[in-house]
C-alpha cells in the first residue's frame, strides 16, 4: 500500500470514527429518552441500566452507520479539495478514481461487516433487549408502578402514595381508576385500598396486585335516560381484592412496533425457514377460508324446506317461458305472508352472517400477509444496511470534492439534507409493502434504486471536473428551436 493510500484511509477513518462517536451518543441519548418511563424512578442500578443501554444500542447502528459515512467522505474529500491536496494529486498524475480505490476497498469490507453485525449482532442484541425488560418488571414488580403519580397499565391507572420493601412491593395508599371500554364513558370504576402487594413469578407472564382493607366504587348506567339523572352508583368493602396485570401492556412507550417484533430477532436462514412456514399456513387459511364459505352456503340450502323447492320446481316447469326474476317472484308467491317474512329475515341474517364472516376472515389474512412481508423486508435491510453504507461513500466523496468544504459547515447541511431524504424514502417504502400495496424486495431497495443515479451522476461529474451545476440544455434546445420557428413565421406573415 502506498503512502498516499495510507494518508486518505487514515484521514478518513480518523473522521469516520469521530463523527460515528458523536453521532452513535446523539441516538443513544434519543433511545434513554424513549424509554425513559421504564428507567426513571424505577430504583434500577447502574450496572442494569448499563446492560439496558448496551443491548438497546446495537439496533440503532444501522441508521447510525451509512450517516457516518456519508459525512465523513464529504468532510474528507471537501477538506483534500479545499486545501488543494486534489490538486497536487491531480498534478502527479493521480486521478479522483485512483485516489478513491483504496478507500472503496476499506469501505467495502466496512460494508460486509456490517452485513455479518446485522445478521448476527442486532438479532441477539433485540432477543436480550426484550427479555431483559421483562425480567426487569419481574424481578422488581414495583417497577410497573412509580411512587405518587398514575400509571397506565392496560385499562387502568393505578396512583400508589409509598412503596416500601427490598423491591418495593409493598404499596400504601393505592387507587385505581378503571377505565370503561364500553360507550366511552371514561373511568367508571374506583378502588381504594389502604394497602396492596406486588408479587410475580419468573415463569410467569402476569403480575398479581393484592390489595388489602379497602372499597370499590362503580358507576352504574341504566338504559333509561331518565334514571341517568339519579347518579346511581355501587359500592361495597373488601379485605382482600386479587388484580392479575398483562405484562405485555406495561408502560408501553411510542417507539415503532417493528423495534420490538420477533423477526428482528432472526437471522437470515432462520427468516427463510419462518418465511416458508407462514406461508404455507397462509395457504392453507385462504383455501379452508373458501371451503367454508361454500360449505357454508350449500348448508344454508339444504336448510330449506323440502316441500318448497318441490313446489318451486313444478312453478318453474310450468312456467318454463319466464324470467328468472319472474320465477323468484313465482317462488315466494307460494308461500303466505308469515312465511314469506320468515323467509325474507331468515336470507337477511344469513347475508349479514356471511358477510361477517368474510370480513373477519379478510382481516386475519391481511394479518399473516403483513406479518409474512414483514419477515421479508427484515431480510432484504440486513442486505440494504451493507449496500448503503457503499452507496453513502459514493455520493458523500465526489460530493465533497465537488463543494471544495471540509469541516462541519456544509458537509453537514448536505449530509442531513440527503441522509433525510433516504431515510424517508427507505421508511415510505417499508410502510407501502406491509400492507402488500408493493412487493417487499421493492419497498426495501425503493431508497437505494432512488438515490444509486444520484451517486452515479456525482461519481462521474467529479471525475471528469464537471461540477455540480447540471446543463439541461439537450432538453431546453428543442423547445427554443420550435419557438423561435414560431415567432419567425408570425414576423414574416405579419
Amino acid at each position: 500500500m502506498k503512502i498516499l493510500d495510507k494518508y486518505i484511509i487514515k484521514s478518513f477513518m480518523i473522521t469516520f470514527t469521530s463523527v460515528f462517536v458523536i453521532l452513535f451518543f446523539i441516538f443513544v441519548l434519543q433511545g434513554i429518552w424513549l424509554f425513559i418511563s421504564e428507567l426513571a424512578g424505577k430504583d434500577l442500578d447502574f450496572f442494569t441500566i448499563l446492560k439496558f443501554l448496551s443491548f438497546y444500542a446495537p439496533t440503532i447502528v444501522p441508521m447510525v452507520l451509512p450517516l457516518s459515512v456519508l459525512l465523513a467522505s464529504i468532510m474528507t474529500f471537501g477538506s483534500f479539495a479545499e486545501n488543494y491536496e486534489f490538486a497536487a494529486m491531480k498534478s502527479s498524475g493521480i486521478s479522483l478514481q485512483r485516489a478513491m480505490k483504496m478507500l472503496t476497498i476499506t469501505i467495502g469490507i466496512l460494508a460486509i461487516v456490517s452485513f455479518f453485525f446485522a445478521n448476527n449482532v442486532i438479532p441477539d442484541a433485540q432477543f436480550r433487549f426484550i427479555n431483559l425488560r421483562k425480567n426487569i418488571v419481574q424481578q422488581k414488580p414495583a417497577m410497573a408502578i412509580a411512587e405518587g403519580q398514575f400509571n397506565t397499565i392496560g385499562t387502568s391507572n393505578i396512583k400508589v402514595d409509598k412503596k416500601s420493601g427490598d423491591n418495593g412491593e409493598l404499596l400504601e395508599g393505592v387507587t385505581m381508576h378503571v377505565k370503561n371500554t364500553n360507550m366511552g364513558l371514561g373511568a367508571n370504576t374506583i378502588i381504594k385500598a389502604k394497602r396492596g402487594v406486588l408479587t410475580s413469578e419468573d415463569d410467569s407472564n402476569y403480575l398479581q396486585l393484592e390489595l388489602y382493607d379497602g372499597y370499590y366504587y362503580e358507576d352504574i348506567h341504566p338504559k333509561k335516560f331518565e334514571e341517568r339523572n339519579r347518579l346511581p352508583f355501587a359500592k361495597s368493602s373488601f379485605e382482600k381484592y386479587v388484580i392479575n396485570i398483562d405484562l405485555t401492556k406495561l408502560n408501553q412507550t411510542q417507539i415503532d412496533e417493528g423495534n420490538v417484533t420477533s423477526e428482528k430477532m432472526l437471522t437470515v436462514p432462520e427468516l427463510s425457514y419462518t418465511i416458508d412456514s407462514l406461508q404455507k399456513n397462509y395457504s392453507k387459511e385462504a383455501i379452508s377460508f373458501a371451503n367454508n364459505i361454500v360449505m357454508r352456503n350449500d348448508n344454508i340450502f339444504r336448510r330449506r324446506n323440502p316441500n318448497s323447492f318441490n313446489n318451486s320446481s313444478a312453478i318453474n316447469n310450468n312456467n318454463s317461458g319466464n324470467t328468472k326474476v319472474d320465477a323468484k317472484k313465482e317462488l315466494l308467491s307460494i308461500f303466505n305472508d308469515f312465511e314469506r317474512k320468515q323467509i325474507l329475515e331468515m336470507a337477511k341474517s344469513n347475508v349479514a352472517s356471511t358477510e361477517f364472516t368474510i370480513q373477519t376472515s379478510k382481516a386475519d389474512l391481511e394479518s399473516k400477509s403483513k406479518n409474512i412481508n414483514d419477515h421479508w423486508l427484515a431480510i432484504h435491510e440486513k442486505f440494504v444496511i451493507a449496500y448503503s453504507c457503499l452507496l453513502m461513500f459514493f455520493i458523500g466523496a465526489p460530493l465533497g470534492a465537488i463543494i471544495r468544504k471540509g469541516g462541519l459547515g456544509l458537509p453537514i447541511v448536505f449530509a442531513v439534507g440527503i441522509f433525510i431524504i433516504f431515510h424517508f424514502v427507505n421508511t415510505f417504502g417499508r410502510k407501502v409493502a406491509q400492507q402488500d400495496s408493493i412487493p417487499p424486495f421493492l419497498g426495501a431497495w425503493m431508497a437505494s434504486m432512488i438515490m444509486t443515479p444520484f451517486a452515479i451522476m456525482l461519481t462521474y461529474r467529479a471525475t471528469n471536473d464537471i461540477g455540480i451545476m447540471i446543463n439541461l440544455d439537450w432538453l431546453t434546445d428543442p423547445f427554443k428551436k420550435l419557438f423561435n420557428k414560431i415567432t419567425q413565421n408570425n414576423d414574416d406573415n405579419n
